[in-house]
C-alpha cells in the first residue's frame, strides 16, 4: 500500500471594503433590509452599463504588492456564465484569462518550520447574491444586496501538504488584508470565505491526484477539520481500490463529514469571454509605485521588529502584531512607559482576558494605551502593589476611569512605611507561635503564611518587598 501524500490548494473570496459596489453606486453596507442595496446595473436590467469602481483596483493592488506578485500593466475582465437563482444576469463578471496579478507568494511557519506558498494569480470580480431557504415551506427568497459586492479572489498554488498548513495560511492571508484594511475577514459574515481543493497522490509523485472542492466552510477550525476528514475519506476510497470521482462538497459542520453537492465544472463550462461592456484596465508604472509606497509595514516585519526592537520573545511578537490595532495599542503604551516586556504581559494577560470575557475587540476597548501606561507607573512609583492594580484594572475596564482616580477614591495607596506595617507583623507573629515554632524548625514553607497574614490584615495595601524583608529580619532574631 503506498504511502498517501496530500496535495492542498485554497481559493480565498475576500469581500472589499468600499462603500460602493465594484460596477454601481449601490451600497455595500451589511446587514441592510433584503433588496434595498440594488439598481438596474447591479440586477442586470437591460440598457444599463457597469463602470468599474477605481477603489477596487487599488485595494487589488495593495494585497498583489504586499504578497509579491506582478502586476499585468493590462487586465480584462471576463462573463463567467451560470445559471442560479442568486445570479441575475445569468453571468458573473469575474476576471479569466488576463487577471490584474500573477505569480506571488506567502510566507508562513507550521511547528517551527518555516515554507513558502505560492500564489499562482490575485482577480477582481462582482458577488453573487444570497438564498434564504424558508425552513418552514418549501420555497426561498433572494436577496440581491450581495449582488455586485466587490470580491478579490486569491488562488493559492497546490503547495499546502496537511490542514494545519491550510488553517496557518488562511489566518496569515487574512491578518495581510486587515493590516492593508481592505477587507475585515469576517468568515461568519461571509467576507472572508475559503473554497480548498484537496486530492492525494503517491509520496514521491509529482503528477496530481483527482482534486475535490470543498464549500460552506466559515471558520479556520471548519476549514482543518473538512481537510482532516476529506483527506481520510479519499484515502479509504483508494485503498479500496476505487478512484476518487471528481466533484464539489459541502462541509456540514455539525456531522463533522463532507457531503456531495455536485459534479466539478471546468473552465470550459463557464464559456468565458469577455465582458463587451467592459474597457481593459491599464495600470501605469506610476500608480503602481504610489501605492506600494503607502503600503504600511506589514505583519512579518513588524513581528521581527517587535523581537528586534523591544526585545520581546516570539510568542509575545506573534500575539502583539495579531491585529494592527492591537500592536499600535502596545506601542503607544510604550512609549509612555518604557518596559516592553511589562507592558506585553498586562496586554496579552489581563487586557486580552477582559476583551475576551466581553466579547469585545481591542479597537472598543475601554481602556487607553495612556490609562494603562499610567496604572504601570503607579506600580512602578510603589503607589500600590502588583495585586492591587489587578483589582484597579478591572474597576478601570468597566468604568473607564483613570488609574489615580479609582486608587485615590478607594484610598488604595501602598503602605511603605516601615513603622505601620512592623505593628501588623507583631500581631501576626504573636497570633501565631505554633507557626513560629514550624519555622525555627526549619519549616522555611511557613513563612509564606506568614506573608499571607500581613497581607490579608493590611487589605493587600503593604508593600510586599518591604514584608518579605521585614518578617525576614523579625524571624531572625531570638526572643520570639
Amino acid at each position: 500500500m503506498p504511502e498517501w501524500e496530500a496535495v492542498i490548494g485554497l481559493e480565498v473570496h475576500a469581500q472589499l471594503l468600499t462603500e460602493s459596489k465594484i460596477f454601481c453606486g449601490c451600497s455595500t453596507r451589511f446587514g441592510a433590509e433584503p433588496n434595498t442595496h440594488t439598481c438596474p446595473v447591479c440586477l442586470g436590467l437591460p440598457g444599463s452599463l457597469p463602470v468599474l469602481n477605481k477603489k477596487v483596483v487599488e485595494y487589488t493592488l495593495r494585497m498583489a504588492l504586499a504578497t509579491q506578485c506582478t502586476i499585468t500593466p493590462y487586465s480584462l475582465f471576463a462573463r463567467k456564465n451560470y445559471f442560479y437563482p442568486d445570479l441575475p444576469k445569468g453571468y458573473q463578471i469575474s476576471q479569466f484569462e488576463a487577471p490584474i496579478a500573477l505569480g506571488g507568494s506567502l510566507e508562513i511557519t507550521v511547528q517551527g518550520i518555516p515554507k513558502r506558498v505560492g500564489i499562482t494569480r490575485i482577480h477582481m470580480e462582482e458577488d453573487a447574491g444570497k438564498l434564504i431557504h424558508d425552513e418552514s415551506q418549501p420555497v426561498s427568497y433572494v436577496d440581491y444586496n450581495r449582488t455586485g459586492v466587490p470580491l478579490m479572489e486569491i488562488v493559492s498554488e497546490p503547495d499546502l501538504r496537511t490542514p494545519e498548513e491550510a488553517g496557518e495560511y488562511l489566518r496569515r492571508l487574512r491578518e495581510i488584508l486587515r493590516y492593508l484594511g481592505i477587507c475585515d475577514g469576517n468568515m461568519e459574515e461571509g467576507s472572508f470565505r475559503c473554497d480548498a481543493n484537496s486530492s492525494l497522490r503517491p509520496k514521491g509523485e509529482t503528477s496530481l491526484g483527482t482534486k475535490v472542492e470543498l464549500k460552506n466552510m466559515n471558520s479556520f477550525k471548519h476549514v482543518e477539520k473538512a481537510l482532516e476528514f476529506e483527506l481520510r475519506r479519499q484515502r479509504a476510497v483508494l485503498e479500496d481500490g476505487d478512484p476518487v470521482v471528481q466533484e464539489t462538497r459541502l462541509w456540514d459542520a455539525a456531522r463533522g463529514v463532507t457531503l456531495p453537492m455536485r459534479g466539478k465544472e471546468e473552465a470550459h463550462d463557464y464559456r468565458y469571454f469577455p465582458d463587451p461592456d467592459l474597457v481593459p484596465v491599464e495600470i501605469s508604472p506610476e500608480w503602481i509605485e504610489t501605492i506600494r509606497n503607502s503600503l504600511p509595514e506589514l505583519p512579518g516585519a513588524k513581528r521581527r521588529r517587535f523581537a528586534d526592537e523591544y526585545g520581546l520573545p516570539e510568542y509575545d511578537s506573534e500575539v502583539l502584531t495579531s491585529s494592527k490595532a492591537l500592536a499600535e495599542f502596545f506601542e503607544q503604551c510604550v512609549r509612555l512607559h518604557p518596559q516592553p516586556k511589562t507592558v506585553s504581559n498586562w496586554i496579552m494577560v489581563e487586557l486580552m482576558r477582559e476583551l475576551k470575557r466581553e466579547e469585545k475587540e481591542i479597537e472598543h476597548c475601554p481602556i487607553t494605551p495612556s490609562q494603562l501606561a499610567g496604572l504601570l507607573d503607579l506600580i512602578r512609583e510603589g503607589v500600590i502593589s502588583g495585586k492591587l492594580a489587578k483589582t484597579v484594572f478591572e474597576e478601570m475596564f468597566q468604568t473607564g476611569q483613570d488609574p489615580g482616580a479609582i486608587v485615590e477614591g478607594k484610598g488604595m495607596v501602598q503602605m511603605t512605611d516601615p513603622e505601620l506595617i512592623l505593628p501588623v507583623i507583631e500581631e501576626v507573629l504573636g497570633a501565631s507561635p505554633l507557626q513560629v515554632a514550624e519555622y525555627r524548625a526549619g519549616k522555611n514553607k511557613v513563612f509564606g503564611y506568614f506573608v499571607g497574614e500581613v497581607m490579608k490584615r493590611t487589605r493587600g495595601q503593604a508593600n510586599p518587598k518591604l514584608v518579605n524583608e521585614m518578617l525576614m529580619a523579625r524571624l531572625s532574631r531570638d526572643g520570639l
